[in-house]
């Protein structure tokens, strides 16, 4: 067969991760409504599934180099949604979402993918970052909707956007010095993070540090990482599938939010070791397929991309998972494909989705010219 017309490996790995993620997803949230003698999340789940195999087939049919004339317009449609949810009344203290009479829509999800097309298609050309100058437009692309996002409140997301503008300049060829001056950007603007951040928020840092793993459960923010990491630990070696549960108490298996930021506790409740680092596992290898992905990708703007969608769902994994084990603030971060949330799996699998995209079409850069610069 030619090479040219050969299905490339990563189009069949890229669904076998995701769909082995979402499976475990699945089984923590059953867990989840097992644990709260309330089966519900774990059906609807599975009904957003098929939202969510529709959105992955619909990014994966039209060619990705169309979405470039979209990006912008994307980006702009997206920041108007993120000031819309200001006009609706706050669920659970926070106003993230936008009711549409049968679900409720979380715009920051949506975002998210509008900024990794739109920060891709503003680097595509070389000009763009090759000056200290040229960085300040993709900066004020990620602060704009960072600080909309934390207003919501929403830290985790709005935390998540730096690390995909490192990675997509780093991709793109920035100088080290400029690479350089976008972390010094954003370690300069952390005060100013922390000046509009909520008391709830700021004390969920400070929880990390407070942290202790003896005596009686602690209370307040402590609660929630107390308890995860008990759940965590109530898993031991192979799980409650395997070993049952150690404890009769209901109260040592009452875990808030257990079916949405804290489904990996779940998982390893469930499953133990080999559940937690299965999950682990499989988002290396996301993020290694990701990445030979852009590797493989001729056309800058699906390099760009791609390799944003790779830091975007991989930070995303990995923050969340350090934060159910007391390494990072507990912030409101899903766990992509695991966690139960509509606009989340949705969003996620539309990003894969883009992913394969560009396996599909690895394309050619028409205009002659290389990718990678030398730094000159």
């Amino acid at each position: 067969m030619h090479h040219g017309r050969s299905i490339p490996w990563t189009l069949v790995a890229v669904p076998i991760i995701t769909l082995l993620l979402l499976l475990l997803g699945i089984s923590g949230i059953g867990r989840g409504d097992e644990l709260a003698s309330a089966g519900v999340y774990a059906p609807r789940q599975v009904m957003w599934l098929f939202f969510a195999a529709a959105a992955m087939v619909a990014s994966l049919v039209v060619p990705f180099r169309q979405l470039k004339e979209w990006a912008y317009p994307a980006l702009i449609c997206t920041i108007v949604m993120l000031v819309a949810v200001y006009f609706f009344p706050p669920r659970n203290g926070a106003r993230r979402w936008i009711p549409l009479g049968f679900m409720y829509l979380q715009p920051s999800e949506l975002a998210k993918v509008a900024y990794v097309l739109a920060i891709s298609r503003y680097l595509m050309f070389r000009e763009n970052h090759r000056t200290v100058v040229g960085l300040i437009v993709p900066f004020l692309m990620t602060c704009v909707p960072v600080i909309l996002i934390l207003r919501e409140p929403d830290l985790g997301t709005s935390l998540l956007l730096f690390p995909v503008l490192f990675a997509v300049l780093f991709a793109a060829g920035a100088r080290f010095r400029h690479l350089l001056t976008t972390v010094i950007a954003g370690v300069l603007i952390l005060p100013m993070l922390w000046s509009v951040m909520s008391v709830e928020q700021k004390s969920r840092v400070t929880a990390v540090f407070r942290q202790r793993d003896s005596g009686s459960p602690q209370t307040g923010d402590g609660y929630h990482l107390w308890q995860s990491k008990q759940m965590l630990a109530l898993g031991g070696k192979w799980g409650s599938s395997v070993d049952g549960m150690p404890l009769d108490d209901p109260a040592a298996y009452r875990l808030p939010a257990g079916r949405t930021d804290f489904v990996y506790c779940l998982i390893g409740e469930k499953w133990g070791l080999p559940g937690t680092l299965g999950v682990l596992a499989l988002f290396a290898a996301f993020c290694l397929c990701g990445l030979h992905i852009a590797a493989k990708t001729r056309d800058p703007f699906g390099r760009l991309v791609a390799t944003g969608i790779v830091a975007m769902i991989g930070t995303q994994a990995l923050f969340n998972m350090a934060m159910t084990v007391g390494l990072a603030p507990i912030t409101g971060l899903t766990l992509p494909l695991l966690s139960y949330g509509g606009s989340s799996l949705v969003t996620t699998c539309l990003s894969i989705g883009l992913l394969a995209n560009i396996a599909l079409r690895p394309g050619y850069d028409l205009a002659g010219q290389p990718f990678q610069f030398d730094g000159k």
